[in-house]
């Protein structure tokens, strides 16, 4: 299993300073931060675009690991490519051509994710294992940050992470929802090897020890 990796969600961060809150990730010694991208359709929220992407990206040489929460993904890969995500993951929940999307993600040098709901079963992305880089589990509905861990979701972990091993792939396993130490410990377990952390790491009373001891769950 890849060495445990946390990439603290920039949705956490100060809105009204993002290059500031994206400093404070790398100064904690992290390579990864995650991007939250929704649309207000497929999650009743608003974030980011592609544009805050392109201004973060020249000061910043974290790798963006890009969620779009959106309803017709695939109409913005290359915009986001553009902008500068190292990664780019999509949700199997809504109708469009995902092993299409996938290749298209690949092909304009973005490592590509798939993403599952809550609700949404294992068996959904199955078929696609072999065509991605990550995949990402929630662990609460998306839409908000601060919502509460579900462990329910630690069956589908196992049932992924299992799936990887036997047919000898190697992509990630992210966790993304009610993340602090003990849950990641949690998923840990189960097979999780990347972890979003949003609250839990930019309102930490001490980051530095925050990361130390996530570093030490090994």
């Amino acid at each position: 299993m890849p060495a445990p990796l946390l990439a603290p969600s920039l949705l956490a961060g100060d809105h009204a300073q993002l290059g500031a809150s994206a400093r404070l990730v790398s100064e904690a010694g992290l390579s990864w931060i995650h991007l939250d991208i929704m649309d207000g359709h497929f999650v009743p929220n608003l974030s980011f675009g592609p544009q805050t992407l392109a201004a973060l990206r020249p000061a910043s040489k974290l790798f963006f690991d890009t969620h779009l929460m959106l309803s017709e993904p695939q109409r913005y890969i290359e915009a986001f490519a553009q902008a500068g995500a190292n990664l780019i993951s999509i949700h199997i929940e809504p109708a469009y051509d995902h092993a299409a999307t996938l290749a298209r993600i690949r092909a304009l040098g973005c490592q590509c994710g798939l993403v599952l709901n809550p609700g949404t079963p294992a068996a959904a992305i199955e078929p696609l294992l072999g065509q991605v880089d990550l995949v990402l589990v929630m662990t609460v509905q998306p839409g908000f940050g601060g919502q509460a861990f579900r462990r329910d979701m630690l069956p589908k972990l196992r049932e992924i992470a299992a799936w990887r091993q036997q047919r000898g792939l190697n992509f990630r396993l992210e966790v993304d929802g009610g993340i602090d130490l003990a849950t990641a410990a949690e998923c840990r377990a189960a097979g999780a090897d990347t972890f979003v952390a949003g609250t839990s790491f930019f309102r930490a009373a001490d980051r530095a020890a925050f990361v130390a001891a996530f570093n030490r769950m090994g």
